[in-house]
């Protein structure tokens, strides 16, 4: 990837915020790459997928007037798609070159695939590239590197110097509903029923409080760093269309138009 990014918004921005905006649930499915230890040297390698939530563009936070929390300046655009997510769900882990198991901090950089069909615009949308989560280290010197890997993409509109990584997070959680906070605090997701959960852990708790530790500890916002979108508009039966866009070497987006 270059290390110069343009500060021209991508040009399948606009046009895809708005089918996003159109959907009656802004839902896509995200597929990521599951390894499967074969041996102690081998593992099989297998696509998984599932149905999961846009929550906007990084830095650019949808307004929720239900959300108390302090929010950042409005000072950054980006075209970086994200998801909220559990640490301990599996694509955490997927979404980690090697496949390594990292609950406790924020990491990434494997490659994913993001696929929506908006069906009101009759458009499918495939967004390829890595994914990064982000927790409460955030702000740490650990965590540099997925902040570096993120920065770039972060078009600046305004005033930077009271804006934090830590804020935004917290925003995005804010963000929620306070059922969907407490399904932070549920028990670990795929162990068996058979298993009592850890005190304090079960189904259906409400979350008013956005610095709950047990939840927060438990929270992750995925940014998704596209590198290709690929856009067939099917609106017209007898004319559908479609487009390849791809970052360059020089952080900038090539459109070449192909046949559906």
């Amino acid at each position: 990837m270059a290390t110069k990014i343009s500060n021209s918004a991508a040009p399948w921005r606009s046009d895809f915020l708005s089918h996003a905006d159109e959907m009656d649930s802004p839902t896509f499915v995200l597929s990521t790459i599951h390894r499967l230890e074969t041996s102690s040297t081998v593992s099989e390698v297998i696509p998984r997928s599932r149905t999961v939530v846009f929550r906007g563009f990084w830095a650019s936070l949808p307004v929720n007037p239900k959300n108390t929390a302090e929010l950042n300046p409005n000072c950054y655009e980006s075209d970086l798609p994200t998801i909220t997510t559990d640490a301990r769900m599996e694509k955490v882990s997927e979404i980690i070159p090697g496949g390594s198991n990292v609950e406790s901090r924020s990491g990434g950089g494997g490659p994913v695939e993001a696929t929506f069909w908006a069906a009101k615009a009759r458009t499918q949308w495939r967004l390829r590239g890595k994914a990064y989560f982000l927790g409460p280290d955030i702000d740490s010197d650990a965590t540099a590197p997925v902040r570096e890997a993120i920065e770039p993409y972060m078009r600046i509109t305004g005033s930077t110097t009271s804006w934090e990584w830590s804020r935004e997070l917290t925003a995005h959680f804010g963000n929620l509903s306070p059922i969907m906070r407490g399904s932070f605090r549920n028990p670990t997701p795929g162990t068996p029923l058979s298993e009592k959960p850890e005190p304090g852990l079960e189904l259906g708790q409400i979350v008013d409080d956005l610095h709950d530790e047990v939840a927060r500890k438990n929270f992750r916002v995925v940014v998704i760093v596209p590198e290709e979108v690929d856009r067939v508009d099917l609106s017209d039966p007898k004319r559908a269309r479609r487009w390849n866009y791809k970052m360059n070497d020089e952080g900038s987006w090539e459109v070449v138009e192909l046949w559906p």
